[in-house]
C-alpha cells in the first residue's frame, strides 16, 4: 500500500507542468521547516505555560491552604480555653451550677472580662459564644446576634477530633457583613450535654490571597468540605453551594483524588490540606489559553507572510525562466514547420544560451538532412527504373530506413519511428551471408526485431518470454536458426491469447526450445515444413524457412545436431533444437589472427 501511494504521488507530480513545480518545491522549502519549527515551539510553549502558570496557582494555593489552616488552627486554640477544662469552662461550669444570684453575676462578670481579654489578644477573633443545643440558645456573646442565626444552615467545612468548623460564611454577628470562618466546639462540662462554643474568626487574609490568585477577570475558588462539598463558591451559577465537585454534582472517586483538570469550560487545580477539605482554583479556558492564543496569531501572520513570500518567489523564478521556454518553444515549432534556418536566439541566462546554441547545430544538421532527403527525392523517379533492372543495393536501403527514422522522430512519429528502427536493425543483421555464423546473443537480438516488425504488421499483441544463459551468449551457431523457429509458431494458429517461450540453456549441450501454445501442426505438414515443398510466393517472413534450419544445423554441425518437433492440434507446439557445445573464442581467434 505504501508502495502503491509513493507511485502514484510520483505520477501526479510528473504530470504537474514546470510553473506548478516551481511554486511546490519552493512551498515546501519554506513552509515545511516553518511548519515544523511552529510545531517544536507550539510544544515548548505549551509546556513552558502550563508549568509556569500550574507551579503560580499551585503557589497561591498553598498560601491559601496555610492561611486557613491558620485560621483554623487559631480557633481551635481559642475555643479550648472557652471549653472544660479551659479557665473560661471551668468558670462557666462554676456559674452554671451557682445557686446565689450574687455568686452568679460575679462569675458573669469574670467570664465577660476572659471573653473580652481572649479576644483582644486575638484580633482575628470575631464573634463568641456558648451555645446550648437543647433550647437553641445562647449566652455570653460579644455581639448582637442575628435573628436568623442557625447552626443547622452553616456550610459545613470539617469535622474532626469534636469539633465542627462551618464556611466560609457571612458572620452571625449584627454588625459583620464580611465573610468569616466559624467553629462549634462540645464544651464537654462534667454532667451536662449539648452546650458548645461558638467562635468566628475573620476571613480578610484568606480573601486577599484568593484575589492575588486570580488569573483572569473570571477565574472563581471553591473551598471544598472533607466530602468533596462544595462549602464556599464564587461562581454559584456553575458550581452552587452543598453539591459535589464532580461532572454531574454526584461523588466522583475520580476527580476527588485529581489535582486538576477541565470541567465545565473551566480549567481546575486543587490544594488538598491534611486537614481534609481543599482550595479549587477555577480558570475560564479562554483565559488559560489567552498567551497561547496570543502565540498562535502570530504564528498564524507568520505563516501568511512566508506564503506571500513564497509565491512571489516561485513567480520570479517562473518569469525567469519562461521567455527562455517560449523561446525553446517556438524553435521547436520552426523546425516542425521545416523553418530550420530561422535566426539563433540569445537569453540572459547562460545556461539557455548554450541550449539554444546547441539546438541551433542539431537545426543545423536537420537542415543537411533535408537537403539529403530532397536530393535523394528528386533522384527517386530514376532509382525506380533502375530499382526494375537491379536488386535493391541493401546499404542504400539502410541508409534510407536511417533518414526515414530520424524523420519519423523529428515529426514526433513513435510508432513509425519504432518500426524503421526495427525494420533497419533487422535487415543489417540478414544483410550477411547465409551460412556464416553469428552469435546466440546476434540471434537473439534479431529475433526481438523481428517480433517488434510482426507485432506493428499484424497489430496484435502475444507474448514472447525469452530466457537465455548468460554463458551461452557468446557462442557461435549457424545465422537465421531462430528466426524461422518462431516464424512457424506465429504463423501456425497463434493468436491475442498467445503465447511464445524461448529457452536457451547450456547443459552437457546448448539446449534451445521455441515453445507456443497455437493451434497446432497436423504431422503431414511437419513433414511439408521440413521437406521445402513450399513454392517461393507462399514463404513467410524473411523466406527462409524450417527446412534451411535443418540442412543448416547437418552441415554444420557434422551429423552431431538435432531438431524436433512435437505437436499436438489446439494445444500448441513445442521445436527442440539441440547443438553441441563448443567454447567461446576470443576475437583473435574468430578471425584467424
Amino acid at each position: 500500500m505504501k508502495h502503491l501511494i509513493q507511485k502514484l504521488g510520483l505520477i501526479l507530480f510528473e504530470q504537474l507542468t514546470l510553473k506548478k513545480r516551481i511554486i511546490l518545491i519552493i512551498a515546501a522549502g519554506t513552509l515545511i521547516p516553518f511548519v515544523c519549527t511552529a510545531l517544536i515551539s507550539n510544544h515548548a510553549i505549551t509546556l513552558i505555560l502550563n508549568k509556569h502558570l500550574n507551579s503560580g496557582v499551585q503557589s497561591n494555593l498553598h498560601q491559601v491552604q496555610l492561611s486557613l489552616e491558620n485560621t483554623i488552627s487559631n480557633l481551635n486554640h481559642v475555643s479550648q480555653q472557652l471549653a472544660y477544662p479551659g479557665s473560661v469552662g471551668m468558670r462557666l461550669e462554676q456559674y452554671l451550677s451557682a445557686a446565689q444570684q450574687y455568686e452568679k453575676a460575679k462569675l458573669i462578670q469574670d467570664i465577660q472580662s476572659e471573653l473580652n481579654l481572649i479576644t483582644f489578644t486575638n484580633p482575628s477573633t470575631g464573634l463568641v459564644m456558648y451555645y446550648f443545643e437543647n433550647d437553641e440558645s445562647y449566652m455570653f456573646q460579644n455581639s448582637a446576634i442575628r435573628s436568623d442565626f442557625s447552626i443547622d444552615k452553616l456550610p459545613l467545612l470539617a469535622e474532626y477530633y469534636g469539633i465542627t468548623y462551618f464556611g466560609p460564611h457571612i458572620s452571625n454577628s449584627m454588625y459583620n457583613e464580611q465573610f468569616v470562618l466559624s467553629a462549634l466546639r462540645r464544651v464537654d462540662l462534667p454532667g451536662r450535654e449539648g452546650i458548645y462554643v461558638y467562635i468566628e474568626s475573620g476571613f480578610k487574609l484568606t480573601q486577599s490571597i484568593l484575589e492575588s490568585d486570580r488569573i483572569g477577570k473570571n477565574s472563581f475558588h471553591l473551598i471544598l468540605d472533607n466530602d468533596q462539598r462544595i462549602s464556599y463558591s464564587e461562581a454559584a451559577g456553575i458550581f452552587p453551594q452543598n453539591t459535589y465537585f464532580s461532572m454531574n454534582g454526584e461523588p466522583s472517586e475520580q476527580t476527588a483524588s485529581a489535582d486538576s483538570g477541565l470541567m465545565n469550560g473551566y480549567y481546575w487545580f486543587k490544594g488538598t490540606s491534611t486537614q481534609g477539605w481543599s482550595i479549587v482554583s477555577l480558570i475560564p479556558k479562554a483565559d488559560y489559553n489567552q498567551e497561547k492564543n496570543r502565540w498562535i496569531m502570530q504564528m498564524f501572520y507568520l505563516f501568511a507572510l512566508f506564503t506571500t513570500i513564497g509565491l512571489i518567489t516561485s513567480w520570479l523564478l517562473w518569469k525567469m525562466v519562461y521567455k527562455p521556454l517560449n523561446q525553446f518553444n517556438m524553435e521547436m515549432k520552426n523546425v516542425i514547420s521545416t523553418r530550420v534556418h530561422s535566426p539563433s536566439v540569445r537569453t540572459n541566462i547562460p545556461e539557455f544560451t548554450y541550449l539554444l546554441k546547441q539546438f541551433q547545430n542539431m537545426k543545423d544538421q536537420i537542415a543537411t538532412l533535408f537537403q539529403e532527403v530532397e536530393l535523394k527525392e528528386k533522384r527517386r523517379a530514376d532509382l525506380e527504373v533502375e530499382k526494375l533492372l537491379y536488386q535493391i543495393n541493401p546499404h542504400f536501403l539502410m541508409n534510407t530506413l536511417d533518414t526515414a527514422h530520424w524523420l519519423a522522430v523529428m515529426n514526433g512519429q513513435k510508432e513509425i519511428d519504432k518500426l524503421v528502427l526495427s525494420l533497419n536493425k533487422l535487415l543489417h543483421y540478414n544483410l550477411g551471408k547465409l551460412g556464416e555464423t553469428s552469435t546466440i546473443r546476434e540471434e537473439i537480438d534479431s529475433l526481438r526485431q523481428y517480433l517488434i516488425l510482426q507485432q506493428i504488421r499484424y497489430d496484435f499483441e502475444f507474448d514472447v518470454r525469452i530466457d537465455v544463459d548468460d554463458d551461452v551468449l557468446d557462442v557461435t551457431v549457424p545465422r537465421f536458426i531462430l528466426q524461422p523457429l518462431v516464424e512457424n509458431a506465429l504463423y501456425h494458429g497463434l493468436d491475442d491469447e498467445g503465447y511464445i517461450r524461448v529457452d536457451v540453456k547450456q547443459r552437457s549441450h546448448i539446449e534451445i526450445t521455441i515453445q507456443d501454445n497455437g493451434a497446432g501442426i497436423a504431422e503431414d505438414k511437419i513433414e511439408e515444413l521440413l521437406s521445402e515443398q513450399k513454392t517461393a510466393r507462399e514463404k513467410v517472413g524473411m523466406g527462409i524457412g524450417m527446412n534451411y534450419v535443418k540442412r543448416m544445423i547437418e552441415s554444420h554441425y557434422e551429423g552431431k545436431a538435432k531438431l524436433e518437433i512435437n505437436s499436438e492440434i489446439g494445444a500448441g507446439t513445442s521445436i527442440k533444437l539441440t547443438l553441441p557445445f563448443r567454447e567461446v573464442k576470443n576475437d583473435d581467434e574468430r578471425t584467424g589472427r
